[in-house]
């Protein structure tokens, strides 16, 4: 399957503030990307693993770092499931 690259410029100093190293940034930003993207819906974990670089375990258990659930399934759907097991 063909790979694409994508490109982002920062500047220098945002290295500093953050007070990470140009690898540890990049590294993150890629994570970040993906995790977004998952959240969304838009990719499965599997494919955001790959952007990120990292196993797809990795992928998600990295996720309770940010707050995102690797569940994805809708708040209304997880409700409609619990009534559903009163009746």
């Amino acid at each position: 399957m063909k790979e694409n690259v994508l490109k982002i410029k920062y500047p220098d100093d945002i290295l500093l503030s953050l007070k990470e190293s140009k690898e540890e940034f990049e590294e993150e930003a890629r994570y970040l990307l993906a995790l977004k993207l998952y959240e969304l819906g838009k990719i499965s974990s599997g494919k955001a693993a790959k952007i990120a670089g990292v196993s797809r375990t990795g992928f998600l258990l990295r996720l309770g770092r940010y707050k995102v659930s690797p569940f994805q399934v809708e708040m209304e759907e997880i409700l409609e499931e619990a009534g559903g097991d009163d009746k």
